[in-house]
């Protein structure tokens, strides 16, 4: 009996040596590797002060009427370009605020005979002082604008000249989107209506409207 409680004492302990090797034979559990979130790419700040370019198409519109002509058009279009400095502030994460202004040169140049009378139209210049709203998605923004509109216009008829410079409204709709962190390009429509103008041409009353409508590309480097 003794013998029997012996042998069982000491199978006991040789499982008891041998449990913790044949444990650590058995496939351990993997331990799960820790997700990692991505780090969220860096959201575009449209806010703050910027300068640019932009070079576009102007076409002119310039309505005359006179007794003895009677009311014609002299239309014309061409390049026009110039600059451009506004500030943009951020009321929400994505509704944009801000003002702008801008000067284009052009060369619009258009000669017609009515009537026996020789009459041109001219502007060489224009510029605008603007609000602009619009809502970014991120790196690209849409955008409204208007406000005040400025140009030269020079007119002749049969040798004599005169010129005015003329103030009006101007209104317009954009896109733009962000190429680095610190340039962004755009694409842009105007139309500006400088409404009309008299003048006394050879003892003879021209009355002429004048509005431009410009499509335009530009660059801008914000700070």
């Amino acid at each position: 009996m003794k013998r029997h409680a012996a042998a069982g004492l000491t199978l006991a302990a040789a499982v008891a040596v041998a449990a913790p090797a044949l444990a650590a034979d058995l496939p351990q559990p993997v331990e799960p590797i820790p997700y990692a979130d991505p780090v969220p790419a860096e959201r575009f700040d449209w806010s703050g002060f910027y300068f640019g370019g932009h070079l576009g198409w102007n076409w002119t519109d310039s309505e005359t009427r006179n007794a003895v002509t009677g009311k014609f058009n002299t239309n014309d279009s061409g390049i026009a370009g110039g600059v451009h400095a506004g500030y943009n502030f951020m009321m929400t994460p994505n509704l944009l605020l801000g003002a702008e202004a801008d000067f284009s040169l052009s060369d619009i140049n258009k000669r017609k005979t009515v009537a026996g009378v020789n009459y041109r139209t001219s502007s060489d210049w224009n510029g605008t002082v603007r609000a602009r709203a619009g809502w970014a998605f991120d790196r690209f923004l849409v955008f409204g604008t208007g406000g005040l509109a400025i140009a030269d216009l020079d007119v002749a008829a049969n040798g004599v000249k005169d010129s005015a410079t003329r103030v009006g409204w101007t209104a317009g709709a954009g896109i733009e989107g962000a190429v680095t962190q610190n340039v962004t390009a755009r694409l842009e429509y105007q139309y500006q209506d400088y409404g009309s103008e008299t003048f006394a041409l050879g003892g003879q009353s021209y009355k002429t409207d004048l509005s431009n409508n410009q499509v335009r590309f530009g660059l801008s480097y914000q700070f």
